[in-house]
């Protein structure tokens, strides 16, 4: 916008700008200057509008502390689940109840509806337990093909048939036990699943972290029921 004589409003704004005397020398004009309030139509006078401005800042920032407490408090009760979790798989009585230990602990501290897990490989002192019965080499193949745990729609997975009430599953994580005994390279040895059924529980976009460290802690736990050789 021009004003007359040529100079426009940066003109005047770099004018104050780097004039700090100014408004000492005329500081009636601070007075007589009238802004509209955001929060309305009325008039209001700059040291009003600064004042407003001020608020609005520090509502802001009171929004972004709370919001950063509330992350912290999440952060908390997660470290809270995992540490219950973990410490159940210590306290396991025996290592043959060690699957339904995890199972019945993760449906519990992470509200998981339905939840199995399957070993293959199992030392024969295991071999007659539900866990050890093996999966089929389709599924042994997709456990392998998983570097993180998948989320998703139910598609028919044949794991998803471990589950209690397979057909209720609309959605599932699937994921993958590891191991890297004896040898140094890490094999995958079984297949966590978890089900449930809402669609949206298990989505394609949600972060795996959780149920990363979830399988990192089961499968710790479960290499106990493998031979060790």
């Amino acid at each position: 916008m021009s004003i007359q004589g040529g100079i426009t409003e940066a003109d005047i704004a770099n004018y104050l700008a780097n004039t700090p005397g100014f408004f000492e020398r005329h500081a009636e004009l601070l007075a007589s200057v009238q802004l509209t309030s955001p929060h309305g139509q009325r008039a209001v006078s700059l040291q009003e509008r600064q004042m407003e401005m001020l608020r609005d800042k520090v509502r802001g920032m009171e929004n972004k502390l709370m919001e950063m407490i509330r992350h912290g408090q999440d952060n908390v009760a997660l470290a809270d689940k995992l540490h219950r979790f973990t410490r159940s798989l210590l306290l396991a009585t025996s290592l043959a109840s060690l699957p339904e230990v995890l199972l019945s602990s993760l449906k519990r501290e992470f509200m998981v509806p339905q939840a199995a897990l399957r070993l293959w490989g199992a030392d024969e002192d295991f071999a007659a337990l539900p866990v050890a019965q093996g999966a089929s080499d389709d599924t042994r193949a997709l456990a392998q093909s998983l570097n993180l745990p998948y989320c998703g729609l139910n598609t028919g997975f044949e794991a998803v048939q471990w589950l209690d009430q397979a057909e209720t599953i609309a959605s599932v994580a699937l994921i993958p036990l590891r191991c890297e005994r004896p040898a140094p390279a890490e094999r995958v040895v079984g297949l966590l699943v978890l089900g449930s059924p809402d669609a949206t529980r298990y989505s394609v976009d949600m972060a795996t972290d959780l149920l990363a460290r979830i399988g990192e802690i089961a499968s710790a736990g479960l290499v106990r029921l493998l031979p060790l050789a």
